[in-house]
């Protein structure tokens, strides 16, 4: 069965909030889209990422805001609870990516609970 518009809207809003949170380097603007237990993965620079949705906010506090940033969102699909969205993000601090975000629909709304992403090859810093 296919989701509302609505749940759509409500996905695609959620990722927004991260991306702006990284183009302010503010965590809190997307904390309250995350699940308290979500996990990242990733290759910076080719070193594995990995663990709590701590280290993400640590991350965006720490790298600060960058003007430069700019991001697209692309909802791949919704199956009644489960959502999957890509985010294109290019100049994160020098670095390109492309986010997966795997998010569940709550009481509360749809949360991220993991974040997986790849660093464009060609930004990776040896």
């Amino acid at each position: 069965m296919r989701n509302n518009i609505s749940d759509y809207e409500a996905v695609e809003k959620a990722a927004r909030k991260f991306a702006e949170a990284v183009a302010t380097g503010k965590s809190e603007i997307c904390k309250p889209y995350f699940y308290d237990e979500a996990v990242m993965f990733g290759y910076l620079d080719g070193r594995l990422e990995h663990g709590g949705i701590q280290n993400l906010y640590d991350n965006l506090d720490n790298a600060g805001s960058d003007p430069k940033y700019v991001y697209r969102v692309d909802v791949l699909t919704i199956e009644e609870t489960v959502a999957i969205v890509q985010v294109i993000e290019d100049n994160w601090g020098g670095h390109n990516f492309t986010d997966y975000l795997m998010m569940m629909k709550m009481e509360d709304g749809w949360k991220v609970v993991a974040k997986v992403y790849n660093q464009n090859s060609n930004t990776i810093k040896k």
